[in-house]
């Protein structure tokens, strides 16, 4: 029989509704994990939305302080998904408290924030996860594989970018992640995070820098139809170029203001041997092109990433039967309860979290000073 670990989380609203969905389905999907999730507990600032969501997405009990939840003798692994500004006090805290962690990212606001929070978890000794879930789609993973496996040969760049649209109407309100004190930047850190994850994830660490940003749209109403506004203080976009330690180059674009662009979580990979090429709005689907082919068939070929001997797809359907955003949590979540179970280092842990934090902050400081940054000055 599988042991169990309590959890506690902190945040019920959009990620929090998704990692909710992933603790119910780890057991059910991953049955041969030695160590299964317990859904202990849920914060929230607003007792009725906090009592409706333990009830609603299945947690045994409900806190209206993330310090009173920290603290319980009856959790063992704090998740918090709590809005960035929080993350500090609530991973420190934590980790003092001898509990595993699991992070949303960007992990904080700024970089000494970040490396704050790394300390933290290292003295204490305790585990910790970064939730960069799109490392988890099978196919994202099957890229990952052929390129450890020399497929595409010796990596000379990749193009990513990250397109949404949701803020791009000029009548949409004021929300925290406008506000730099609360979030610490708009695209580059909401979403831009993820694309730098992608990039060290498939391609190795980022040297240096050189960006833009742009705010569009300086005020917006302060509440839906008011006339009164409020001032945006994060960028509504970015772009910047990067070299990595190892020679390749990147084209990386963040921005919140693609019109049509839902979800648009894009990557190609160029090598000497072959590329690859992704779209989270194709999310079953990866790209590739190989050198290897003769040349009369030569042409991108699609996979279609569902047999069984893909990445993580002997949990769920059979070929051809697609799975989608919410499995890679649950993808995500038995990689990490299968590290503590082993008791090896999840990843990524804090230390990739503050990896993303520095590349945030070169690019932003790039943007300031319109001159390429090393991450390593910082």
């Amino acid at each position: 029989m599988p042991k169990t670990i309590n959890v506690g989380m902190i945040g019920y609203a959009f990620m929090g509704k998704a990692h909710s969905a992933a603790y119910r389905d780890v057991p059910r999907y991953f049955p041969e994990l030695d160590l299964q999730p317990e859904m202990k507990a849920i914060c929230g600032r607003n007792e009725k939305a906090v009592r409706e969501a333990a009830e609603q997405f299945g947690w045994d009990s409900y806190e209206t302080d993330a310090m009173a939840l920290i603290n319980r003798t009856d959790i063992q692994v704090v998740d918090v998904s709590s809005p960035g500004w929080a993350h500090r006090d609530q991973v420190i805290a934590a980790a003092k408290a001898g509990k595993h962690i699991i992070c949303e990212k960007p992990i904080a606001n700024n970089l000494a924030d970040a490396r704050a929070m790394a300390k933290a978890v290292t003295e204490a000794g305790v585990s910790s996860f970064v939730m960069f879930n799109y490392r988890r789609v099978p196919a994202v993973a099957l890229a990952r594989q052929m390129i450890e496996a020399g497929e595409i040969g010796e990596i000379y760049h990749i193009r990513a970018c990250y397109l949404q649209d949701w803020i791009a109407d000029p009548q949409f309100p004021m929300v925290w992640r406008l506000d730099k004190e609360l979030a610490g930047s708009g695209a580059l850190g909401d979403i831009g995070s993820h694309i730098i994850d992608l990039g060290r994830f498939l391609v190795g660490e980022l040297e240096e820098v050189c960006a833009t940003t742009k705010t569009f749209i300086k005020e917006r109403p302060t509440a839906p139809g008011s006339k009164e506004t409020g001032t945006v203080t994060v960028d509504d976009a970015a772009a910047w170029l990067a070299h990595f330690k190892n020679g390749a180059l990147g084209t990386f674009e963040a921005t919140r203001f693609a019109r049509g662009r839902k979800n648009a979580n894009r990557f190609e990979i160029f090598g000497s041997k072959g590329s690859l090429a992704f779209d989270f709005e194709e999310m079953n689907k990866l790209q590739f092109w190989s050198a290897a082919d003769s040349e009369k068939f030569q042409g991108f070929r699609e996979i279609l990433v569902t047999e069984s001997g893909h990445p993580y797809m002997d949990a769920w359907w059979p070929p051809g039967h697609i799975i989608g955003y919410q499995h890679t949590f649950v993808n995500a979540l038995r990689d990490f309860f299968d590290a503590i179970s082993k008791g090896v280092k999840p990843s990524p842990d804090i230390n990739d979290g503050v990896a993303v934090q520095a590349a945030l902050e070169a690019i932003a400081q790039s943007s300031d000073t319109r001159s390429w940054v090393r991450l390593d000055d910082l």
